[in-house]
């Protein structure tokens, strides 16, 4: 049996996706988008399929929200470091290589497969029988994400993200040294006017800030500990970038300058050659519970490839006496 909702305008001039995605009931405005497609809603007592539709005070506006389907995303077991796990959510370490969710090329094998076949409890996100991705990490990042299991943590996660209140650690080695010991980059990012798939700084990009702290100095690269204050595609990656410091071992934006750097040993040279990913690990994630309220944060170790790594770097490349 459908659900059927009622809401009254109260912001007059807003989108029609945008007020629905704003309601706890409905996941998002993506979500929103695609009940307007299906049919699902109505303005007035009639039929409006125009998400873009501006309101006016006092629209009565009604979603017809269905039953859950099943998505056609097939279960997998696999494994999982998890973190924690109750009714609302599932907390887990991401290792570098996964996939989050299915896409083009990765159909299979991804996060939300191995989530499909782990939890028993799943009631509904979006309209469908899955796990709700409330924040992503690119394939080769590896570290926590929280994942919602019903429509309420979902909203709630989401809302938290949206206000800047979560709070995200990641730890990172990047080419070159740096003169102070930590700042900010506050600098705007959307799409690169060119190569469509990556992110670029933009004077009319939306606003992001990423906060970083020197934790350890070597000859040639620095390890470093980022917040995010806002969280951006591609984010941390693009900032450092920008100041001409990027992350070891990203293919996309951190070309490697070995080939003009002196003084290394082969060993360390071909380690960090051959290093298989961008080095970066989402380390801490603390959030207030959807459920409880209480605010809950973790954080893992690094991940045995960037200790390896350390280790060769603290041997072979100490930084110089200053």
């Amino acid at each position: 049996m459908n659900t059927r909702l009622t809401f009254i305008c109260d912001e007059p001039g807003m989108r029609l996706d945008r007020f629905l995605g704003k309601q706890p009931e409905i996941a998002s405005r993506s979500a929103a988008q695609r009940l307007i497609q299906e049919g699902a809603v109505q303005q007035n007592g009639a039929p409006q399929p125009d998400a873009s539709r501006r309101l006016q005070l006092q629209d009565e506006i009604v979603v017809e929200l269905p039953e859950p389907e099943e998505l056609q995303v097939l279960p997998e077991a696999g494994d999982l470091e998890v973190l924690h796990e109750d009714a609302a959510l599932i907390v887990v370490n991401k290792p570098a290589g996964m996939v989050t969710h299915p896409a083009p090329g990765h159909a299979s094998g991804t996060l939300v497969n191995y989530l499909l076949h782990h939890c028993q409890d799943l009631t509904g996100v979006g309209g469908y029988l899955r796990p709700g991705i409330v924040h992503r990490i690119d394939k080769d990042t590896s570290g926590i994400l929280v994942v919602a299991k019903n429509d309420l943590a979902h909203q709630s996660l989401s809302e938290q993200f949206r206000a800047h209140s979560v709070k995200r650690q990641y730890q990172a080695i990047v080419w070159g040294r740096f003169a102070d010991d930590q700042g900010v980059v506050d600098a705007p990012l959307g799409r690169h006017p060119v190569r469509r798939k990556e992110v670029a700084v933009q004077e009319r990009g939306r606003r992001a800030v990423t906060h970083w702290r020197v934790t350890e100095r070597f000859s040639q690269l620095t390890r470093l500990a980022c917040r995010l204050e806002t969280g951006r595609t591609h984010q941390i990656r693009v900032h450092l970038t920008h100041l001409g410091h990027p992350l070891l071992g990203d293919p996309q934006y951190g070309r490697s300058p070995l080939n003009r750097l002196s003084g290394l040993s082969p060993r360390l040279r071909q380690a960090l050659a051959d290093f298989p990913r961008q080095a970066l690990h989402a380390e801490l994630l603390g959030f207030r519970h959807p459920v409880s309220g209480k605010p809950m944060t973790f954080k893992t170790r690094l991940p045995e490839d960037l200790q390896a790594l350390l280790e060769l770097l603290r041997k072979e490349a100490p930084a110089p006496l200053s």
